[in-house]
């Protein structure tokens, strides 16, 4: 029998696990590097550390060897980095975590190996930042290793779109390099793999995708704002503008932005655009929308509460939703702290609930906050919450509701005396 080959997945979040348990079940030998020993725990208990349903149906599939010992890399002839790539406080990339990533690599290459960035990154990072880790190691790419980039494509909570099915596109240093990267993601993957023409451009696309969405979602936050003072329905007008076929691509306002990718690849472009000379106001002003939804939403609570000449001080307002996206257990860059920042900075006394993140939930349930609130924000569009019959919250005598999702029963919740407030409408 032909020897196995071996595949070595840096990172093991909702990138990395993923792909490392779809490489296993396509009869690859796979060593998961991590440097979360709670985590390495878990996986090796055939727990997944992420609520996915991908994981909950394949991870006790797949034969991971799940470690904290970057010396599995020298055995391995594919090394695939995917480790967080986040911005600070003061939204500027840090790219520690990829350096430090590069590094272990560099500490223990394999003759030959393969090195493909899936985390998202900047063009020119794998030129100016990973490269010359290696450079300075003593190593030379297409004689010692070869340097691919296929940036990730994931959707926490998609039961259509998986790690599996979703098209990729790859780009390397060398036409050797690209050429085994394509070969290598047609084994685990059933869709295209677009090759781009330099490492370069395979940077730029992930970047690219995610700025086209945050700034079309500012665009409709932006509507929604104005709506809001004209009297107009911003969903209803959306949903008349998708009636035409071609041309137009509908986007939903909400509290904010969250998620990984959204909220934070823009602020790359934006940095790497501007050390190169040129300053990207688009994107900032979309930056600057978005960042904006929690504290309007807050606001629009005030405005309300006010209207009843109530304060927002010692109000209970009870937070339908903690994690940034429907269904999922995922609390990366959540529109939701910064709800509840505001929230704390005008004294409300904050009830929250959210059935997929219960660490952070201070009620048991939704009974109970129904029960304790005056108030509502629902700052996530879980299903649960989505159900809730308008009677419940006429009998725990809700006052006012925040619907930061926009997908609550605005007529029906009307009907109950219950003072209805959309994003927009």
């Amino acid at each position: 029998m032909a020897k196995k080959q071996t595949v070595c997945v840096i990172g093991l979040g909702y990138v990395g696990l993923p792909l490392a348990v779809q490489c296993a079940l396509r009869g690859f030998r796979v060593f998961g590097l991590d440097t979360d020993r709670g985590k390495i725990n878990k996986i090796k208990a055939g727990a997944a550390p992420i609520g996915d349903k991908f994981l909950a149906e394949n991870l006790t599939r797949a034969k991971i060897e799940a470690t904290t010992d970057a010396k599995v890399i020298k055995k391995s002839e594919i090394a695939i980095i995917c480790v967080p790539t986040p911005v600070d406080k003061t939204y500027y990339p840090d790219l520690n975590p990829i350096k430090k990533a590069a590094i272990s690599i560099a500490k223990n290459l394999k003759k030959g190996q393969l090195i493909i960035v899936e985390s998202t990154i900047n063009p020119g990072v794998c030129e100016e930042v990973i490269e010359p880790i290696f450079a300075k190691a003593g190593y030379k790419i297409g004689r010692d290793y070869q340097l691919s980039h296929c940036p990730e494509r994931i959707n926490p909570g998609d039961e259509k779109w998986n790690v599996a099915n979703i098209p990729r596109v790859a780009g390397s240093f060398t036409k050797k390099g690209l050429a085994m990267t394509i070969k290598f993601y047609k084994k685990i993957i059933d869709a295209e793999i677009y090759p781009m023409k330099s490492i370069r451009e395979a940077e730029a696309v992930k970047i690219v995708e995610n700025s086209f969405r945050d700034i079309n979602i500012a665009f409709v936050n932006e509507l929604a704002k104005s709506f809001d003072q004209l009297g107009i329905d911003v969903v209803d007008v959306i949903k008349g503008a998708s009636t035409k076929p071609f041309a137009f691509m509908p986007h939903w306002p909400s509290c904010g932005v969250g998620g990984h990718c959204i909220p934070v690849d823009p602020y790359y472009l934006i940095e790497r655009a501007k050390a190169n000379g040129f300053d990207h106001e688009f994107l900032k002003i979309a930056r600057k929308i978005n960042n904006s939804m929690p504290e309007y939403t807050v606001e629009l609570l005030r405005c309300y509460l006010n209207r009843e000449k109530m304060a927002l001080k010692d109000t209970a307002v009870g937070i339908l939703g903690i994690s940034y996206k429907a269904n999922v257990a995922d609390l990366r860059e959540s529109p939701v702290i910064k709800i509840k920042k505001f929230l704390e900075k005008y004294g409300a006394n904050i009830f929250m609930f959210d059935p997929y993140i219960s660490n952070m939930s201070n009620v048991k349930n939704l009974e109970e906050l129904l029960k304790k609130s005056t108030v509502i924000i629902l700052a996530t569009d879980h299903d649960e919450f989505k159900k809730i019959d308008p009677k419940d919250f006429k009998k725990n005598k809700i006052k006012i509701i925040i619907d930061g999702k926009n997908c609550l029963n605005k007529e029906e919740i009307k009907k109950c005396g219950i003072i209805y407030k959309g994003i927009g409408r």
